[in-house]
């Protein structure tokens, strides 16, 4: 077998400046005086912290018996050689990156195709998130500034976590929509909320064509594994924003009060930030989208009421006068009792479907 040989260091140029100086037993400080360069400047040349240029190349070949070019590719080879230590460097930086990403599941999910060539993977996965570098992929999903930084999850698996939403963004990009419009997400919401007592099978594409009017794009993500999340909330551009749902639980409550959740971010904060809801209240704009959704779902007065609920026809009663699923009043119910099996037979549990 013959092997490439491939060094994984560099010698400068100035290692043979400085056999060449030995040879002709001339000292630095002599060197530079009949070169006419400064002695800092050999010494920095010799050390491989100054490159040498063709002007001191020209220098070299009438103190030295070598030739200008000589020295030229010695130089050339040194910043090559150099360069490939950086991207070797760096390309294994880039592949131990390439482990926080949940490969596995983007190949079954269809966003990648699976390789034995690890760098060919981490092109498929750059080009998944639409970023040039894992450099790059940094700068956007570790903002400080970013509120999705503030939680747990995010931070525990930021591989896994930003995946799921990026596909809820690739999902958007195919969804086309209206300017965004608060007064018509408005309106919008009451329209969905009135949708509760429909057929999951009807009121999901309802749901994405209703908020396209309004400026905002819809995406259903299943869930992934090291993603505890129930939404995520986020401004894809000025006029176009994202809610990115999915069915952790299985049960319809908690799919309603999620979504609503996430319509809060996009009513009520900010533009610039990524907000996502794993069920922790870690920060006070989650605070307060709890608190939109539980209210605009079923008004805080009514808790008293659905408290005094002892049978399942309270619970359908309370439902049809508010004319809301009654699985979300009997979530509620649940959430002010603490009794989590009241009534579960009122609640549906959902599940995924292929298109």
């Amino acid at each position: 077998m013959v092997y490439k040989f491939e060094p994984d260091y560099a010698v400068a140029p100035g290692e043979s400046l400085r056999e060449v100086l030995e040879a002709l037993h001339m000292s630095q400080k002599e060197f530079a005086e009949r070169a006419e360069i400064t002695v800092q400047s050999v010494s920095r040349i010799i050390m491989g912290d100054q490159p040498i240029t063709y002007d001191t190349a020209i220098k070299l070949e009438l103190v030295t018996p070598y030739s200008s070019k000589f020295w030229m590719n010695l130089e050339a080879d040194y910043r090559s050689q150099l360069l490939k230590i950086q991207k070797k460097e760096q390309q294994r930086a880039d592949l131990e990156w390439l482990k926080a990403v949940p490969l596995k599941e983007l190949v079954e999910r269809g966003y990648i195709e699976q390789s034995t060539d690890k760098t060919e993977m981490l092109m498929q996965v750059l080009k998944f998130y639409g970023v040039s570098s894992p450099a790059a992929w940094e700068k956007i999903w570790y903002n400080p500034k970013v509120a999705a930084r503030k939680s747990r999850c995010f931070t525990a698996h930021p591989g896994a976590t930003s995946a799921w939403i990026r596909m809820g963004e690739l999902q958007a990009q195919e969804i086309k929509t209206q300017s965004y419009s608060r007064e018509v997400f408005n309106k919008t919401l009451k329209t969905i909320r009135s949708m509760t007592i429909k057929n999951p099978s009807t009121y999901t594409k309802m749901i994405v064509e209703e908020s396209a009017k309004a400026g905002v794009a819809v995406s259903f993500v299943p869930k992934m594994n090291k993603v505890p999340l129930n939404g995520a909330a986020k401004w894809l551009a000025p006029e176009k924003a994202l809610i990115v749902v999915n069915i952790r639980g299985k049960r319809e409550d908690i799919f309603w009060f999620s979504f609503f959740h996430e319509a809060a971010h996009i009513l009520l904060h900010k533009k610039k930030e990524l907000y996502i809801d794993n069920g922790q209240k870690e920060n006070p704009e989650e605070i307060e989208a709890d608190q939109y959704a539980s209210d605009f779902l079923i008004p805080e007065n009514y808790n008293e009421i659905i408290l005094k609920a002892q049978r399942q026809a309270d619970i359908l009663r309370i439902a049809q006068e508010l004319n809301i699923s009654s699985a979300i009043v009997a979530g509620r119910y649940q959430h002010l009792t603490k009794r989590w099996t009241a009534f579960n037979g009122l609640i549906g549990k959902l599940k995924w479907t292929e298109n």
